[in-house]
């Protein structure tokens, strides 16, 4: 795949509408008229480990894939733009709420397609068909191994406990890791509740929301926070990592798996879907069942520490060491449904 590097997502892909710029870099290959052996390929992760397994897809069939990496509301954007014009044949994103971002905005169709169902459980994909899940991650607290794991601390909801004041360490509001968790609360608990943990994380705060979630790590590490969120990748590439500084981080974190006597462990997805108007149809859904094929999915999520979402895979030697858990079954579409509702629980409880 020959790539070209843009400075914004205005540059035209092929015959497409251009929507508005964009100062973010985005990955870009030029197109090729519909039924010419292609497929073009919208997508919000930037793993290196995707690109091969792309080259491994048009090794296997012949088929090229045109490549534009972007960030999720860009790409989402950019279909809404180019409506009918759009070259787009797949679109795939992180995150359930992005994935209900990109459903909102009507830029899938529907794939009702009997192998893709049989390979991804119906709870990671759209119930009516509209996108898929390709990969999961577990979102766990994290703690201080050279403290000990803290007491009695085994739920989310515990985070919010006046035991633990002064002590958490978390990422904003806007963040859509933690969006996402909250809409999970509220669809498990009601908003009622929802609110009362928010306020009560608040009050546990050892400073004010900031960084990301390997920053979390770092912090927890060193001994700034007691505690803290993280999702599994991240940690997993900590303990996969050849880097002594970032190995040593993995090495003074220790991991709870959140509320394994209940709902289970929150986890969310990636995902993708075929476009409203996938010029190359065919070849667009031969990509997806190469995507979620036992030994790719192996693979896909090998690649970025993530776990598949074909129970058939295998994990990686950095994934499986993280621990085996119980994860929640709540259909991931709920993660979008109640996406406003956390934003304003978030508001209300002043997490920032």
């Amino acid at each position: 795949m020959a790539h070209l590097k843009s400075a914004s997502l205005a540059l035209c892909f092929g015959l497409a509408a251009c929507g508005g710029s964009s100062p973010d870099e985005t990955t870009e290959t030029s197109a090729t008229p519909a039924n010419a052996g292609v497929v073009n390929v919208y997508s919000a992760r930037h793993y290196d480990s995707d690109h091969a397994l792309y080259e491994q897809f048009e090794a296997e069939t012949g088929i090229r894939v045109n490549l534009l990496e972007g960030e999720s509301e860009q790409l989402i954007q950019r279909l809404v733009n180019e409506a009918e014009f759009s070259p787009a044949d797949i679109l795939i994103t992180v995150d359930a709420g992005r994935l209900f971002r990109a459903v909102e905005a009507d830029v899938f169709q529907p794939l009702d397609d009997e192998l893709l169902q049989s390979r991804v459980p119906d709870y990671v994909r759209d119930p009516n068909n509209l996108w898929y899940g390709f990969t999961k991650r577990a979102r766990v607290i994290v703690y201080n191994k050279s403290e000990g794991a803290p007491e009695g601390l085994t739920t989310y909801e515990d985070l919010a406990d006046p035991a633990y004041q002064g002590e958490v360490c978390m990422r904003s509001s806007s963040n859509i890791y933690n969006i996402s968790l909250l809409a999970a609360i509220v669809e498990r608990d009601g908003e009622e509740a929802a609110q009362e943990w928010a306020e009560g994380v608040v009050e546990n705060f050892a400073r004010p929301p900031q960084g990301n979630d390997t920053s979390i790590l770092q912090s927890i590490a060193a001994g700034e926070c007691g505690i803290g969120l993280a999702n599994t990748y991240y940690i997993a590439r900590f303990a996969a990592s050849d880097n002594p500084d970032l190995r040593a981080v993995y090495d003074n974190i220790g991991i709870i798996f959140p509320n394994q006597d209940g709902s289970g462990t929150h986890v969310n997805v990636s995902g993708g879907g075929l476009t409203q108007y996938a010029p190359n149809r065919e070849n667009a859904i031969e990509l997806l069942h190469f995507l979620t094929r036992e030994d790719i999915q192996t693979a896909f999520s090998a690649g970025n520490n993530e776990y598949p979402v074909n129970l058939q895979a295998e994990l990686a030697p950095q994934v499986s060491g993280l621990g085996d858990f119980r994860e929640d079954d709540l259909q991931v579409t709920a993660l979008g449904t109640n996406q406003a509702t956390a934003v304003r629980v978030f508001d209300r409880a002043g997490w920032r």
